[in-house]
């Protein structure tokens, strides 16, 4: 019967005081806390599955309430996530969640998140994000990005950007959002990486890709952290691979 592995870890980096980026993995979530060593979670295939990362927006308030609001409702969502469409109706209820929560406290007025991650179906998954947190299609012939930035274009011999042009809140009155959504067909043996900008940040692509190709599970999860700490460690890390096996 195939199944789903998801092997995850989340951690503060060398640079940042505390954690804002959450975690949630089905019914399971972490919320700006740090684990030590991967998290490896098994789940049936059938019934949608969510996989996803948020990463509080740094520079504003309440990064780590806005990250865990959202992926605590996309936990309580997940399994009525059948298709895009329903995808695409709870990242609008995210949204108007941070900003309900910013409007009754002050001290959290401008926070907002990124959001990314996948639904896995029993024969398809479906990829979505808001904001520069990633999702890669990790194959045998290398690593394919399926997320798609939020992010202006960048200034030449320039590799990354701080800079979001979408995100769940962030600012002082609504705005809605527009996620991006695509669904793909799903093989045992498909991998997806979903990730927060502490990894893809310090650590390129193809060294991502290098260490995806050398490794699986709790160690692939492990080199790429640690990959991102030898880098500096400038933000936080937490990323999540989903296998599918047989």
């Amino acid at each position: 019967m195939p199944y789903l592995t998801v092997t995850a870890l989340s951690h503060t980096g060398l640079i940042r005081e505390h954690n804002e980026d959450s975690l949630v993995a089905g019914p399971w979530t972490l919320c700006g806390t740090v684990t030590e060593n991967p998290q490896t979670l098994v789940f049936p295939l059938g019934t949608p599955l969510v996989v996803a990362v948020a990463d509080g927006i740094g520079g504003q308030p309440g990064g780590e309430v806005a990250s865990a609001l959202v992926v605590r409702e996309l936990a309580a969502l997940g399994p009525s996530l059948e298709g895009e469409e329903a995808v695409r109706e709870a990242l609008d209820l995210c949204n108007r969640a941070v900003y309900a929560a910013a409007e009754q406290d002050p001290e959290l007025t401008t926070m907002g998140t990124t959001v990314a991650g996948a639904v896995v179906l029993e024969k398809s998954v479906l990829v979505f994000n808001v904001g520069d947190s990633r999702v890669f299609a990790a194959a045998g012939d290398g690593l394919r990005q399926v997320s798609v930035d939020d992010s202006p274009p960048l200034w030449p011999g320039r590799r990354t950007t701080s800079l979001l042009t979408q995100a769940l809140g962030g600012a002082r009155q609504f705005s809605a959002v527009v996620p991006h959504l695509t669904t793909a067909p799903l093989s045992v043996g498909d991998r997806y990486l979903v990730c927060s900008d502490g990894l893809t940040d310090p650590v390129p692509e193809e060294e991502v890709g290098g260490l995806l190709r050398l490794h699986s599970g709790g160690r692939a999860v492990f080199e790429l952290w640690k990959a991102a700490i030898e880098a500096g460690g400038p933000d936080n890390i937490t990323l999540a691979l989903i296998t599918v096996g047989e």
